[in-house]
């Protein structure tokens, strides 16, 4: 068991991000640290690669490769942060990822995404988890499998989720 000190107000997303990828470290092959990218919000992402037919223990999978993104911003004059908790598969041009952020205010503070390539094809609601930064990658990481083999395809292209195979999101 793991736990977590609810206090987050001294966190600093440098330290937090180096501590995300010690989590990921066991879990994940190359895992590491990097600044964002002009277009995402927040300092720093934490990159790891995945094997999907053995984190989704299915040898039948059809990609061989992807990577998981997380990533967070701290100081956001919210009583709560932001985050990217993503999977992606390059080959396939798949995103699946939850978002706590200031977009789709419709859909509550945090929501599941799904993107064929860059084009957004689904936004659903999803449980927001009010707890330490490390609390919410561990619970994301649980809930990652499900997340991702309910994506919907038409043609080989990702088209939505199947809600109703999707456990609590």
């Amino acid at each position: 068991m793991v736990v977590f000190l609810a206090d987050r107000t001294n966190l600093q997303s440098k330290r937090l991000h180096g501590r995300i990828g010690n989590r990921l470290n066991g879990k994940f092959d190359n895992v590491r640290r990097r600044r964002a990218e002009p277009r995402e919000a927040g300092p720093y992402r934490v990159v790891a690669d995945v094997n999907p037919r053995q984190f989704l223990d299915d040898d039948e999978y059809p990609v061989t490769a992807a990577r998981i993104e997380i990533g967070f911003q701290l100081h956001t004059g919210e009583p709560h942060e932001y985050y990217w908790f993503n999977w992606i598969e390059p080959d396939r041009s798949l995103l699946v990822g939850w978002h706590q952020d200031d977009t789709h205010d419709d859909l509550g503070p945090i929501h599941l995404q799904v993107n064929d390539g860059a084009t957004p094809v689904a936004h659903e609601p999803a449980g927001f988890i009010d707890s330490h930064p490390l609390d919410v990658v561990e619970r994301r990481l649980d809930s990652l499998r499900d997340a991702v083999l309910t994506v919907e395809w038409d043609r080989e292209r990702p088209v939505g989720l199947d809600l109703a195979a999707l456990p609590n999101g």
